[in-house]
């Protein structure tokens, strides 16, 4: 075919079916004593599962890893071969006129890899390909084979878990490689590089540069936005009840159930009291369903009068209602649930999740992390059931093997669920001074998981009363009460769910005791307290809560979730609040302009059935080039395609190329808010140096900077007019009385501050402003942490801008020792020597006294004790055997081993960094290489002889 054609540089994609003689793949057999004294290669991924496995497989075995991916599509025209430069799809990387061959390069950090497998093939008789058993990992295979070229036979290895009898069964019972899953995994890379590289530029040219669109990652930031949208246009509505105490009579009651227990109003003469899930979103009572008129809402004052004529009168139960409980136990983790679980129990973010996942798997405790299966083998439940009859009693384990099946939307080939490694399972106790705290909590969890899924069910009963009695001003009103009663704890001895506490819910194992009550019982009310309620607003997605709506929409794979949670964050779209994930007003301009313009690529249906078109690829049901063809070509005369899919709209190439220069970007970048007091609208206006508030006040725009940790929905009429009253020019705050020059508080790159208006410089003889005379520069100082613009005074002001401050002066060196305020916070410095201070409020309140005692104390960093002290301290480095610490720099928090230099990533925190995550982000730093040394170049004045 056309695309087997290489370069030194780069390869386009060839054929899959394997080459005449050497590098040929064999049909997986039984190794047994035949295999014997014959030298096998075994590429995996990761140097971590490299050392684990090598022990497993002896000598005859050399155990490398490939360190990841070794090759992809051009990331830039530098990747791009100089035999391609001028080809019209180099851009691309794919030549989509020739069968959407993508072009592969070698990416540079990983030359000398190739290099040295290159050379450790040539002492071997066999290759195994040992990659990990999914889609990405038949792809890393057959890039290995492809950059490889081996003369020898290849073997394709898969193992689900890293211990010695799963290794040594995968040695002995290999496969071929598997052209459909390399073909479904190959298809969504280059559908996800046309996706970006067609669909990035419009936002480029209609909102702002550097952005990127993507085919789930620009789905889960429509989510996100949506919701965000709803809590904008939530309006809250009230409603009262009233909360009563209630005490049985003592005669006949069961020692061990409660006298007295809490109930609530529910109904007055008939009609059911209005409670949340009876409002809309506007804050009006729904009117739709049989009942609608029959809700009764109790404003305070009704609540109040209702409470007192309840006061004393007589109570009676009018219904008891009793059922029994039964509660099943939870499936075993795959790979969405566990970073949901992990997310609600541990507060682990989803990269975090699936970074110690991966450790724990590399290191032969789980099994692979990478699952949509909740299925769990033959050994893992006899082991589960094994274990759970020893630590609880056989009474505890269910009657038989529990096996828990799911029809999977978009399932990626069968794997077992994610449980604890081996034939039989360690105890978290039994690995405890094996791992890491996070480690730990991550495997106990797990652990927990899979051995509860065998256990019997929870039984409980459940109780549910009506009270009814007549106020003394006659309505008749109905209370309820409900209680839950767990008679055998089951499968809950051992695992409760957490609950999503922003959601609201009950958690299993939770229990609510009512007396024993009988109809026409009589109760007395020892409490009756008239109580408000408010609805409120949908929660705010969190990681764990995105994950199981991307789940429920099917869209994406839940082993790229944690990836696109990192990429919509990293793209500036999303920001934290806490663990609710707030949208940008950025990714509203986007969303916008993919709703408006391309509505198509961002509709959830669509995006989900592209997942199912893409599994038939995978399945072999549907052939590759023909598929990326009418995606991006569009459906030729007479080819089937779904209506409304981007096929039938003409293809990618057309919806994108077709009407750009029509897309009003002032449009698209304006997102209306609401009129303010006196019927102005309000908008935020998108720009390319970031968003700000506007509107029209007497035929003139009027502009306001909007801070960056305003969420929208708390942008309200009164937070818009506060901003508007401080002017972009800064607020003034009066005049200096010794300067004379006038005082304004501002917003800044780096956060708040205030200066000095100078006046303008004075004319020359000529009448013009001398320009080789040097401009003052105004003082300027930082507010402190705790001033804002709106509330600092001049006194403050003039305070702070009075720094340096002199403290005194050394008796020893006679230098001078000043207190002053600076970007990364507070320090004193004598001469070339500075010492961190431990609150703004010292600049102004510390001794000379207190000064020299700072001084007198050695300094805890050599030449650096001058700057901030670290963040983090950390262990060593792997690689350097240095030790790694985290330090606050220009730009954010980073890690450093005093030769490498990496900035943590928005999904990172100073506060959870691991060693393994310090060192995983050093090591690719260290993978880069030193950033390149900028050339000056001087342009040489022309010489009179040139002239």
């Amino acid at each position: 075919m056309s695309g087997e054609r290489d370069s030194v540089a780069g390869t386009t994609r060839t054929k899959k079916t394997a080459p005449e003689g050497g590098g040929r793949t064999t049909r997986g057999r039984k190794d047994g004593a035949n295999g014997a004294g014959r030298r096998r290669l075994v590429i995996v991924e990761s140097p971590t599962k490299a050392r684990k496995i090598a022990p497993y497989l002896g000598r005859d075995y050399v155990v490398e890893s490939s360190r990841g991916h070794i090759r992809d599509l051009p990331r830039g025209a530098a990747d791009v071969p100089a035999k391609y430069k001028g080809q019209p799809w180099a851009r691309l990387g794919v030549d989509v006129d020739n069968d959407f061959e993508p072009l592969y390069v070698v990416s540079p950090d990983k030359k000398s890899t190739v290099t040295e497998l290159k050379s450790l093939l040539k002492d071997v008789d066999e290759l195994y390909l040992a990659t990990d058993p999914d889609r990405e990992g038949e792809a890393i295979a057959w890039h290995l084979l492809e950059a490889l070229k081996p003369k020898v036979p290849v073997r394709r290895m898969v193992f689900h878990e890293v211990t010695e009898q799963a290794i040594r069964a995968a040695a002995e019972s290999t496969r071929d490689l598997d052209p459909d899953l390399v073909d479904a995994q190959e298809t969504r890379r280059i559908l996800d590089r046309l996706y970006g590289y067609e669909v990035s530029p419009v936002l480029w040219k209609k909102v702002m540069p550097k952005l990127s669109a993507g085919r789930v990652q620009s789905v889960a930031t429509r989510i996100v936005v949506q919701r965000e949208r709803e809590r904008m246009a939530f309006r809250s509505a009230s409603y009262w009840d009233i909360a009563a105490t209630l005490q049985a009579d003592a005669d006949g009651a069961d020692a061990t159930s409660p006298r007295t227990f809490p109930a609530r109003l529910v109904g007055v003469d008939g009609r059911r009291l209005a409670t949340g899930r009876d409002f809309d979103s506007t804050g009006q009572l729904k009117s739709s369903g049989p009942q609608s008129q029959d809700v009764r809402i109790l404003d305070e004052a009704e609540a109040t009068r209702l409470a007192e004529a309840l006061r004393d009168r007589d109570l009676s139960v009018s219904s008891v209602e009793e059922k029994p409980y039964t509660r099943r136990p939870y499936a075993p983790f795959m790979t969405s649930t566990l970073q949901q679980e992990a997310g609600r129990k541990l507060r682990f973010s989803s990269d975090r999740t699936m970074r110690i996942a991966q450790r724990l798997y590399e290191n032969g405790y789980i099994t692979y992390m990478r699952t949509d299966s909740t299925t769990l083998s033959d050994t893992a439940i006899n082991a589960a059931r094994s274990q759970a009859t020893e630590l609880y009693g056989a009474e505890y384990v269910a009657d038989k093997p529990r096996q828990y099946t799911r029809k999977v939307k978009n399932a990626q080939e069968a794997h077992e669920a994610i449980r604890p490694a081996g034939e039989s399972f360690r105890t978290p106790g039994a690995v405890a001074a094996e791992l890491e705290s996070d480690e730990f909590r991550l495997y106990e969890l797990i652990w927990q998981r899979t051995i509860a899924s065998q256990m019997a069910d929870a039984k409980g009963t459940t109780m549910s009363v009506r009270i009814t009695g007549v106020a003394a001003s006659g309505e008749e009103c109905t209370f309820s009460a409900s209680g839950r009663t767990i008679t055998f704890p089951g499968f809950l001895k051992a695992y409760v769910e957490a609950v999503d506490s922003e959601q609201g819910g009950e958690a299993d194992d939770q229990q609510s005791r009512l007396p024993r009550l009988a109809r026409d019982q009589a109760l007395t009310a020892t409490e009756l307290t008239p109580d408000g309620h408010a609805t409120t607003p949908p929660a705010r997605y969190s990681e764990p809560s995105l994950v199981s709506k991307l789940e429920e929409l099917g869209i994406g794979r839940p082993s790229t979730y944690a990836s696109i949670i990192n990429t919509i964050q990293d793209r500036g779209y999303v920001w934290k609040k806490g663990s609710a994930l707030v949208p940008s007003w950025v990714a509203f301009s986007v969303v916008g302009l993919l709703e408006q313009h391309f509505e198509r690529l961002v509709d959830y249906d669509f995006t989900a059935a592209m997942e199912d078109e893409l599994d038939k690829i995978a399945a072999g049901d549907e052939q590759r080039t023909r598929w990326l063809s009418r995606f991006y070509f569009g459906a030729e005369n007479g080819d089937s395609g779904r209506d409304g899919s981007v096929s039938q709209l003409g293809g990618l190439k057309k919806l994108v190329g077709s009407g750009v220069e029509d897309i009003d970007a002032r449009e698209i970048n304006s997102i209306p808010l609401f009129e303010d007091h006196e019927g102005r609208p309000v908008v935020v206006r998108v720009g390319r140096y970031g968003p700000y508030l506007e509107r029209e006040v007497d035929g003139a725009s009027q502009r306001a900077n909007l801070p960056e940790d305003l969420p929208p929905d708390e942008l309200t009429v009164e937070i818009a007019e506060k901003l508007f009253a401080t002017p972009q020019e800064g607020r003034s705050l009066g005049t200096d009385p010794v300067t004379g020059h006038e005082i304004v508080a501002k917003e800044g790159r780096f956060g708040p501050y205030v200066t000095e208006v100078l006046p303008e410089p004075e004319e020359g003889e000529s009448g013009k402003k001398s320009s080789k005379a040097k401009k003052p520069k105004p003082r300027t100082a930082s507010l402190f942490k705790s001033m804002s613009i709106q509330d600092i005074t001049l006194d403050d002001a003039l305070k702070l801008l009075s720094l340096p401050r002199v403290v005194g002066t050394d008796p020893d060196s006679g230098e001078e020792i000043t207190a002053q305020n600076g970007r990364y916070g507070p320090y004193l410095k004598k001469g070339t020597d500075s010492r961190s201070l431990s609150s703004e409020e010292q600049i102004f309140d510390i001794t000379l006294e207190e000064a020299l005692k700072i001084y007198a104390e050695p300094k805890r960093r050599g030449r650096q004790a001058a700057a901030k002290p670290p963040l983090k301290e950390l262990g060593n480095d792997p690689a350097s055997g240095k030790p790694m610490i985290v330090k606050d720099g220009r730009f954010g928090p980073y890690v450093t081993d005093g030769e490498y230099n990496a900035s943590l990533r928005k999904s990172d925190s100073v506060e959870d960094l691991t060693d393994e995550r310090a060192a995983e982000l050093l090591a690719e730093k260290r993978a880069k290489g030193p950033a390149p040394k900028k050339r000056s170049t001087i342009r040489k004045k022309a010489t009179a002889k040139s002239k």
